[in-house]
């Protein structure tokens, strides 16, 4: 029996992600800031400023947080608001950093309140401060922390709290769709990185239908690839072609999800409005789904728009659907 490794869960998505400010395509004024912040600290001999990262999934924020780490040429630990449960899961985390380490955290839009405020003088003053017991006999200790940077990211910037984003002094950044020459880009790095044979023609096909994101055009090629080692072929449109077939993505990137959402206002509302747990509830769909992942994509595409009446189709939705049907 064969060994099982870890291939595409991790070491795949390892090799795939820049280790270079020159690797990592897109974003160019972040990188700048970046860069001159970073320097800076580095010349002084200080830890960087408290860095916010906000943006859609799968832009590159967890991936600029390693670039920042190595740049500072320190030790990043990773954890997530949802881990964080307790003030004492806080404290252990603070309290075993190395001066000058990066703490990235993720979700940091799902951080308990009351944790969130026992950050804040970690944050500001580098120092923590514990209540021990209750009542007329609590007491407070303050516990002295080593230098750190906090690189933190959030798909949600409007639940953090102003005080929590105030406290990002080195800077709060939104990380922006890519472009599709961008993207192409990025697979060409990314069909090197795996030893693909294939062009950029190809590449740009497959570009079209990643949704502007980086993490989507390496799960897409990744796809293409499997497809074209069972068939012991090079990464050809038969197999771009197949390979959009088989996960029903369509020319513009849509999936059943998205052309679901588009027939039933289409076929059953006459194009809207309508509203959105009415959706929901006919396609099957959550509510929270169709609102973060599925109408952003559909709104930038233009066919589809919020009014306050409800979710209304365009004209160029109609024509899709009808080509696609």
């Amino acid at each position: 029996m064969s060994k099982i490794t870890r291939d595409d869960a991790t070491n795949l998505d390892r090799t795939l992600r820049p280790s270079t400010w020159e690797e990592y395509i897109g974003q160019a004024k972040i990188k700048e800031n970046l860069r001159i912040l970073l320097t800076a600290a580095k010349e002084r001999g200080h830890a960087a400023e408290h860095i916010l990262l906000y943006g859609p999934p799968g832009l590159g924020k967890t991936t600029l947080s390693h670039l920042i780490a190595k740049t500072l040429g320190t030790n990043m630990k990773i954890t997530s608001g949802p881990a964080i449960e307790k003030v004492g899961d806080l404290a252990a985390i603070l309290t075993n950093l190395s001066p000058g380490d990066v703490l990235f955290i993720d979700e940091i839009h799902r951080l308990n309140k009351s944790i969130e405020e026992v950050l804040y003088p970690a944050m500001e003053s580098g120092v923590l401060d514990i209540i021990i017991g209750k009542g007329p006999s609590a007491r407070t200790v303050q516990l002295e922390l080593p230098p750190f940077t906090m690189v933190a990211a959030t798909t949600r910037i409007s639940q953090l709290s102003s005080p929590l984003r105030s406290r990002f002094s080195g800077g709060t950044f939104r990380l922006e769709f890519y472009s599709e020459d961008e993207i192409a880009d990025i697979l060409i790095r990314s069909a090197n990185l795996l030893d693909l044979k294939t062009t950029p023609e190809i590449l740009a096909n497959i570009a079209k239908r990643c949704r502007a994101t980086p993490r989507t055009a390496n799960y897409l090629l990744k796809r293409c690839r499997d497809l074209a080692q069972l068939g012991k072929t090079d990464l050809d449109e038969k197999i771009i072609s197949d390979t959009f077939d088989l996960l029903e993505i369509d020319g513009r990137g849509l999936n059943s999800s998205d052309r679901g959402v588009l027939s039933y206002i289409i076929d059953k509302t006459n194009g809207g409005p309508v509203g959105l747990n009415t959706i929901a509830a006919a396609t099957g769909e959550e509510a929270s789904t169709i609102e973060d992942v599925i109408e952003p994509y559909l709104i930038r595409q233009g066919m589809l728009e919020r009014t306050p009446r409800g979710r209304v189709t365009t004209a160029e939705a109609i024509a899709h659907i009808e080509n696609n049907s």
